[in-house]
């Protein structure tokens, strides 16, 4: 699977989620989009699901979140 990193971290918002939901637009369908953001996105978790997509969520050790996203199957 091929992984396409995307890091918005210390983007004010609506950036992150904008940066997100434009990448995801252009994602083929067999990759995944692996975001590194600055705080958890909980509005963006509801659009996911709305649109498809299934994802997880890695809290890192330095404060930040890894969030793996696919289309579902």
């Amino acid at each position: 699977m091929i992984e396409v990193e995307l890091d918005v971290r210390g983007l004010p918002p609506p950036e992150p989620f904008l940066n997100i939901t434009q990448s995801l637009q252009t994602l083929a369908d067999h990759a995944a989009l692996r975001v590194v953001i600055h705080r958890e996105p909980y509005p963006l978790y509801q659009v996911l699901g709305e649109t498809g997509y299934t994802w997880q969520t890695t809290a890192m050790p330095d404060g930040n979140y890894e969030i793996l996203i696919r289309r579902q199957k």
